[in-house]
Order: structure tokens, then C-alpha cells, then sequence
């Protein structure tokens, strides 16, 4: 499964209560922190919701068995 590197790039002040909420809910507290998350739709949802102020990039599974 594809992961998500979800870092924070602008400050979420200013911004509404729900995408503060948002921010906090995928673990983003400050400008800098960095989050791997599972590529799953309620993730790529939150992501939507606060997108201008997040930097999204995708991870590939390298490797394997």
C-alpha cells in the first residue's frame, strides 16, 4: 500500500476551526512537522480539506519480499 508524507508548510493561523481540527487530527501541530500516513480515502479527504497549507508526497513501497 502507497503511503502519504504529509508536512506542514504554512501556519494555520488565520485559518477556520475545522481545518485547524483537520491539522490536528493528522498529527500536524507547527510549521516543519512532518507525518507518514497510510493513501487512504479519509486521509486523502483531510488532506483536501487543508491542502493549502500542507505539502503532500507520495511514498513508494520499495523492496518487498
Amino acid at each position: 500500500m502507497a503511503r502519504l508524507k504529509i508536512t506542514q508548510v504554512r501556519s494555520q493561523i488565520g485559518s477556520r476551526q475545522n481545518q485547524r481540527d483537520t491539522l490536528r487530527s493528522l498529527g500536524l501541530k507547527r510549521i516543519g512537522d512532518v507525518v507518514i500516513k497510510d493513501d487512504r480515502p479519509e486521509i486523502r479527504g483531510m488532506v483536501a480539506t487543508v491542502s493549502h497549507l500542507v505539502q503532500v508526497t507520495e511514498l513508494t513501497e520499495e523492496g518487498g519480499n
